[in-house]
């Protein structure tokens, strides 16, 4: 997730200027200056902390906690405010009760390591300072007000190959910098680089290296993590290295050229077996249109063996990259960014209907999931905690593994407050049962279409959204945009089953091990 801002809150506003100092006329007599302030030391906590191994201590006597940017399977992202300087920055929390195993731990301790080790470069977000205290680790780094890679191709409205060559340049001189530093980021997808500002000149920035690792030359991995989408194949063949981050910067700039992903599922497994079979479209739209160069360059980015895949230095010296390059100035069809708005993933609609299912589902029908959650809630406390969900489940008969009990414990726990309230186990548990009954549905869109229209207008989206603090211009304007398919600015029953129905096969969220 890192320091996301394409999340429900929109995005967020760029750090205040610095004030011009006013000069005054000198007074009669002046003054003697006041004694300097004592420093704002953040405030020591007892003992040292599991994860960073160093003393305890509070980010909040640091820093003034504002409205989320964004949530990723193990913390969320705040806009925070420096006590001192007023600066804006971001601060990434990530909750030490859900790590649970000791490879999660040493993930977020190699995190720190590896943007301390990375911070400097104009391309890598800036770590400020990281913070342990008895709750959680927190990476305070500068703020990307810009937003998200997409969002912006998305709102200029065109672009040419000369543009996507600029974009892509960013993102091979950061790649090319990580691997000279013996880092491996293993998770590129555009949402992991944001704009520090909305300038148009606003440098690119990457984010997120809570699964980077660092390797030496020859070194080869094993575990299975990134993106579906953006996964190579030698990682899905559990034997790779570095070669696998220039696969997954190949199948973003085939992205950013025709606005859908090289290899296409409606699940993860069978977005693997596509790339696994690794054929690449060349002859739909719009292909014929771009450049033979930018083709070249996406086939030997893509190459199925990582061995004659093009390094980062390769691919920055590639004749359609180069600065004074061959890629073409002339606007990219505007389909592709519509396609591009489509693909767009997680929706917040989606999160909202459910909820409002699980709220309205009639009293047999919650039963069941009522008995459950009272058997499961041991000491009457009116929430389940991951511990009463573990022991909880096998009584039911319900033979879920540890690492699944775990993701419904996140996938249930909307709060982030490590427990799981009444309504939330019901939206859960109802989701994991996929009760996408029609009868459900259609209560579900009757609650947004407050006047019977038939069609979810604006209005009416923002209306419904409001309830849950999700109601910015950014947000509704995106959704409309991802469900909206017949682009006529409002979302009808077709459309909105069409989105709850499909399956969100983005991320890769857990580490696989053998």
């Amino acid at each position: 997730m890192g320091n996301c801002n394409g999340s429900p809150a929109g995005a967020a506003e760029p750090p205040p200027q610095t004030a011009a100092i006013a000069v005054l006329p000198p007074a009669a007599a002046p003054q003697p200056p006041p004694p300097p302030a004592p420093p704002l030391l953040p405030r020591p906590l007892s003992g040292a902390g599991r994860v960073l191994g160093r003393p305890m201590e509070d980010v909040r006597s640091k820093y003034i906690f504002g409205r989320e940017l964004g949530r990723g399977q193990f913390g969320v992202t705040y806009l925070v405010t420096d006590k001192k300087t007023g600066e804006k920055l971001a601060c990434k929390s990530i909750a030490t009760r859900k790590l649970t195993h000791r490879d999660d731990v040493e993930d977020v301790r190699r995190e720190v390591q590896i943007m301390h080790h990375l911070t400097g470069h104009r391309n890598v977000v800036e770590l400020k300072g990281a913070y342990e205290d008895r709750h959680s680790v927190n990476l305070v780094m500068e703020l990307c007000a810009g937003g998200e890679l997409f969002d912006r191709i998305i709102a200029k409205g065109h672009y040419s190959e000369r543009a996507a060559a600029g974009i892509c340049r960013q993102i091979m001189i950061v790649l090319q910098y990580c691997h000279s530093m013996g880092v491996m980021h293993r998770d590129l997808k555009p949402e992991n680089f944001l704009f520090l500002s909305g300038d148009e000149e606003s440098p690119i920035k990457a984010t997120d290296f809570g699964l980077s690792v660092f390797f030496k030359p020859g070194e080869k991995f094993k575990d299975l993590v990134g993106s579906a989408y953006y996964v190579a194949p030698e990682v899905l063949r559990r034997n790779y290295g570095a070669e696998a981050d220039i696969w997954s910067a190949g199948v973003i700039l085939y992205i950013l050229l025709s606005g859908v992903p090289p290899f296409w599922g409606e699940t993860e497994q069978s977005i693997f077996d596509s790339v696994m079979r690794g054929h690449i479209d060349f002859s739909s739209d719009p292909w014929p249109s771009i450049s033979n160069s930018a083709k070249d360059l996406v086939k030997k980015m893509l190459r199925n063996d990582p061995k004659e895949r093009l390094s980062s230095l390769e691919v920055l010296n590639h004749p359609w990259m180069r600065e004074d390059g061959d890629a073409s100035d002339k606007p990219i069809d505007i389909a592709v960014l519509s396609r591009m708005k489509q693909f767009r993933a997680m929706n917040k609609l989606k999160k909202v209907a459910l909820k409002v299912i699980a709220e309205n589902l009639s009293e047999e029908e919650i039963m069941g999931l009522k008995e459950m959650f009272k058997s499961m809630d041991t000491d009457n406390s009116g929430t389940i905690t991951y511990e009463e969900l573990k022991a909880g489940l096998p009584k039911l008969g319900t033979k879920l593994s540890e690492s699944e009990v775990k993701q419904l414990m996140e996938a249930a726990d909307v709060d982030g407050n490590g427990t799981i309230d009444y309504i939330e186990f019901i939206t859960a548990t109802m989701h994991i049962n996929r009760m996408d009954k029609e009868d459900h549905l259609f209560t579900a869109f009757q609650y947004f279409d407050k006047d019977n229209s038939g069609y979810i207008t604006m209005e009416e989206l923002e209306q419904a959204l409001k309830k849950y603090n999700m109601g910015d211009e950014k947000t509704i304007k995106e959704i409309i945009a991802e469900v909206d398919t017949d682009n006529d600015g409002r979302i009808n029953y077709d459309e909105f089953v069409a989105m709850m129905r499909k399956g969100n096969p983005e991320l890769v969220t857990n580490r696989r091990r053998k």
